[in-house]
């Protein structure tokens, strides 16, 4: 990870001949061109306070060494959601030489606006009208020549799945770049909304300190919209008083003429101006319904698309479970059968079978073993589920039928995936708040997925509870779990500041997907949690085997006793296992019977020997609830930051230790004994 996108990109600008940064809404191909013409050789990187990743590459043409900046999807650029901050950010610090605006030819009109904004920027503009093969067979035909000359910039046709079109957009990116002066955009706004902007770029013209060195006419239009940034800037620059002051009578003759603020008055203007465009360029003929368009009515209609909803999700969470069960077992098996052998000698070796060498082997095997029995079954294959999700179009169909009751918990319909895939795994499922806007939903919606029972909590469950005290007590761990979740989703949305977004998205037709972006997006994600997770794992194994080969769990854990014995009924040794279990969660139930019987004799090798059923109960909704295990915490970290990480997982502890005790209470009076 570097330290920051704008750092970053300035030393991606100082290594190559010329830089492009592609630019779109989302789902209208943009990561396929991206694929396409990097072959998904990239770095990331965050800008400083936010999540959103900016992907960049290097690339050549000809003889040319392009750097490519891939900005996150968005819908215009502005300060309502991270993409669109992120977006804007990156225009304007990595000062591209183009842009390669990709717009979605099915639905031109609602890809305008982005378009158009960048060009009030100044920015050279390279259009690239994707997914022609689609609007043609819905019956639409975009004239592109038409479309450039209004534009002032070259329009090419592309199908990206395909690749087809890329050289020649590419070639035309050469071209334009070389030009000493962009083309003459012909696009204008409203009489007095172009005067007010006229008067303003005067001043601005004679100011050579403009933020990002963009041109007058730029500035004035951020200024007159009131962007924070540019109007950060006016107030502290010197002598600038008399542009505030020219600003201010500006922005309050257009709402005497036009009744509504400046940045509003420009925001209907973009919009009208996109339909205008868009109703000029295109031609529609009557074309029969396809089967895609039946499928989207079909999947989004609410007595048919929510069926077919609770299959999808139920298809998600039975693979993750089932198959990915199958798989960590499978490859803890063969990584016990042959990879532990190989890693265990050389320790024992040099060192000798000693707490020591233990200790190591606690990271370096079971710690490894730990990453990778998590992130190939669980990781690698929910990305994959995503992708597919995705690139079908299903995932706007579900976001679309969730959306009302994502809302009761300060979210929106597009948590709903990763919320459901936290059933197999937490960690895949936090990767995937990415497609949450804010990070107050983010927040959200990983706490939420924190206190989802995972697989490994499942088998603790299932392997404990159901077998002592019975399916019923095992279904009601996960009712209490599931209440506790929900009432936890309803307060954070109404203590923490701010409030959820709207769901704004297009309504996108079903596409058939493609196998390999689909293959090269799973494996850059899982690349990434390898790189990020698997050394955290690793040294939080290496410390948790440290205080257990020496002894000094036990003396850590002794403070502890009055909470676990007096308040959670449970014994020690099922304290201790709470503890290592910040590991991986199943470790908890192997190691309570190997305490166990190291501390009562072989007689405690089944849990009811030394447990009653009502404390298995107790000890199986803590162990549920609280903190989850340390690759959890350390994409917790890595998406939202150690702060926020320590404070969701110090919330999970104190909500597990009071849900436990007051469960060990109410079992003891009125059910279990």
């Amino acid at each position: 990870m570097l330290p920051s996108c704008h750092g970053a990109l300035k030393g991606l600008r100082a290594d190559v001949d010329l830089s492009v940064a592609l630019a779109g809404n989302p789902n209208v191909g943009k990561s396929s061109i991206f694929n396409r013409l990097t072959g998904m050789g990239v770095a990331t990187a965050n800008y400083p306070g936010k999540t959103v990743e900016v992907q960049f590459a290097v690339t050549r043409f000809g003889d040319r060494r392009i750097g490519v900046i891939d900005l996150p999807g968005a819908y215009a650029l502005g300060g309502v959601s991270e993409e669109q901050w992120v977006a804007r950010q990156a225009l304007l610090d990595g000062t591209p030489d183009v842009v390669i605006l990709v717009l979605d030819a099915t639905n031109l009109a609602r890809n305008l606006y982005l378009g158009l904004q960048i060009l009030d920027l100044g920015i050279p503009l390279v259009v690239a009208l994707n997914v022609v093969d689609q609007a043609e067979a819905r019956g639409i035909r975009i004239d592109a020549d038409r479309l450039a000359e209004i534009l002032g910039s070259p329009v090419l046709p592309t199908v990206a799945t395909r690749g087809s079109g890329l050289d020649r957009v590419m070639a035309e990116v050469v071209r334009r770049a070389a030009r000493p002066t962009p083309l003459r955009i012909r696009l204008r706004y409203s009489e007095d909304v172009e005067a007010a902007i006229g008067k303003l770029e005067r001043a601005l013209a004679a100011r050579p300190d403009r933020p990002h060195g963009l041109p007058a006419r730029a500035a004035a239009i951020l200024l007159l919209e009131g962007d924070p940034e540019f109007a950060g800037w006016i107030a502290r620059a010197p002598d600038a008083g008399d542009v505030r002051r020219l600003r201010d009578e500006l922005a309050g003759t257009l709402r005497d003429l036009r009744g509504e603020d400046p940045a509003l008055l420009l925001t209907r203007e973009r919009h009208g101006l996109a339909g205008l465009i868009a109703s000029d360029v295109e031609r529609r003929r009557r074309r029969r319904r396809l089967l895609a368009d039946r499928l989207w009515w079909f999947t989004t209609a609410p007595a048919t698309g929510l069926p077919v909803l609770a299959v999808v999700l139920a298809g998600i969470f039975a693979f993750l479970f089932l198959v990915g069960d199958w798989l960590s077992l499978a490859f803890g098996g063969l990584w016990t059968a042959y990879a532990s052998p190989a890693i265990r000698w050389p320790f024992v070796a040099l060192l000798g079978d000693n707490a020591l060498s233990r200790t190591l082997l606690w990271g370096f095997d079971a710690g490894i073993n730990a990453a990778l029995a998590i992130g190939i079954p669980y990781v690698l294959t929910f990305y994959f589920l995503l992708a597919l999700l995705e690139d079908t179009g299903y995932m706007n169909a579900a976001a679309f039928l969730t959306d009302r009751v994502m809302h009761k918990m300060g979210l929106h319909g597009r948590a709903v995936i990763p919320l459901v895939a936290a059933a197999g795994c937490n960690v895949p499922a936090i990767l995937g708040t990415r497609v949450l806007g804010t990070m107050r939903e983010r927040i959200i919606a990983a706490t939420l997925i924190v206190l989802t029972p995972c697989s490994a909590r499942t088998a603790v469950i299932l392997g404990a509870v159901s077998v002592t005290a019975g399916w019923q007590w095992a279904l009601a761990v996960y009712g209490v779990t599931a209440l506790v979740a929900l009432a936890t989703g309803i307060g954070l949305d109404r203590l923490l500041p701010g409030s959820g977004t709207g769901l704004v998205m297009e309504m996108f037709p079903f596409r058939r997907p493609t196998l390999l972006p689909m293959l090269k997006r799973t494996w850059g994600h899982f690349r990434e949690f390898v790189l990020v997770a698997t050394p955290i794992v690793v040294g939080g194994s290496i410390v948790l085997g440290g205080l257990y080969e020496t002894g000094l769990l036990r003396t850590l854990a002794a403070p502890l006793r009055p909470v676990l014995e007096g308040w959670l009924g449970l014994p020690a040794v099922a304290g201790l296992t709470l503890i290592v279990a910040v590991l991986r969660k199943e470790l908890a139930l192997q190691l309570l019977v190997t305490l166990a019987i190291g501390e009562y004799g072989p007689q405690a090798s089944h849990l009811s020997s030394f447990m009653q059923p009502g404390q298995i109960v107790v000890y199986a909704l803590v162990n549920t609830l609280y903190v989850p295990c340390i690759a959890t915490i350390s994409i917790l970290a890595r998406e939202l930051g150690w702060r926020r990480a320590a404070l969701i997982s110090a919330f999970t502890v104190v909500l597990a230790l009071l849900v436990g005790g007051a469960a060990r209470y109410i079992i003891s009076v009125l059910f279990l004994h």
